[in-house]
């Protein structure tokens, strides 16, 4: 089950690199990259590294540290690297862009 928050200001973050939000509870992280809002996880898996502080090309976030680069639409590392990262649906409804978050166990049950 996927809860949909609003991004709030998203067009204002154009241009503004990658910046962390939160939503339920979680810290992700947004940015666009060519005219498309992208969401994901705020670390690298490979060694704990703020994705914040990197930057995207050619369709990838690239970690600040090693230069791990992740698909920003299916999340996987580069072939070598043996990771990934989680990336975020988003969807744009009613003039405004919503993230999608899996609601946990523990939060259906006590919702």
């Amino acid at each position: 089950m996927v809860h949909w928050y609003k991004i709030e200001h998203a067009d204002f973050l154009k241009n503004q690199g990658i910046s962390e939000h939160k939503f339920g509870g979680k810290i992700i992280c947004i940015t666009w990259f060519e005219d498309k809002l992208y969401a994901f996880s705020r670390k690298c898996p490979h060694a704990g590294a703020p994705l914040k502080n990197g930057w995207c090309e050619r369709g990838k976030v690239i970690c600040p540290f090693h230069r791990h680069e992740f698909d920003l639409i299916s999340g996987r590392g580069n072939p070598e690297q043996h990771d990934f990262i989680t990336i975020y649906p988003i969807k744009f409804e009613d003039k405004d862009y919503y993230v999608g978050l899996e609601i946990g166990f523990w939060q259906r049950l006590f919702a």
